[in-house]
């Protein structure tokens, strides 16, 4: 079983698909453990805040398994593919890491966003403060606490329920 880190995020009708995509990986997976929920302006071009979180699970599925089921829900839930880098986003899924594999393909791992987002870094530390990334060998609690907190980033009350 291999130890894997998702990372979530929406900013289109937010709470929904950040909810829709939780239930959907614990549909694919057993055990998903989640970190709180977080806001954050949206980075790298003008529009609405972002939901983020980042969610762990143990999997017996390759990494080119994991990113394509991960493809498969964003398309469910509505991901439009070809757009801009940075764009709004019904559902946004990206394996982070898997055990402490280091690769190119068929995903870059660990994903570069770890240490460079703090919509990532942040809800990862929380869930997963001793776990060393696979590059560097700190832990993310480390990456954290050293990391230039200049992106705005706040936790954020979340309703898991679906009847609002």
């Amino acid at each position: 079983m291999a130890r894997i880190y998702i990372s979530i995020g929406s900013n289109i009708e937010r709470e929904y698909y950040v909810r829709a995509g939780v239930h959907a990986l614990q549909q694919h997976f057993a055990a998903v453990q989640l970190s709180s929920v977080y806001e954050s302006e949206a980075v790298g071009f003008s529009g609405d805040a972002f939901y983020n979180m980042v969610a762990a699970a143990d999997t017996d599925l390759s990494i080119a398994q994991c990113v394509a089921l991960l493809k498969q829900i964003e398309d469910k839930f509505g991901r439009v593919r070809g757009a801009e880098k940075f764009c709004g986003r019904t559902l946004d899924l990206d394996l982070l890491t898997y055990d402490d594999v280091i690769c190119d393909s068929p995903v870059i791992l660990p994903r570069q966003e770890i240490t460079e987002n703090a919509f990532v870094l942040w809800p990862l530390a929380e869930l997963a403060p001793d776990v060393l990334h696979p590059g560097s060998g700190q832990s993310y609690a480390r990456l954290w606490q050293n990391y230039d907190k200049r992106q705005k980033l706040w936790p954020v009350p979340f309703n898991w329920s679906d009847k609002q």
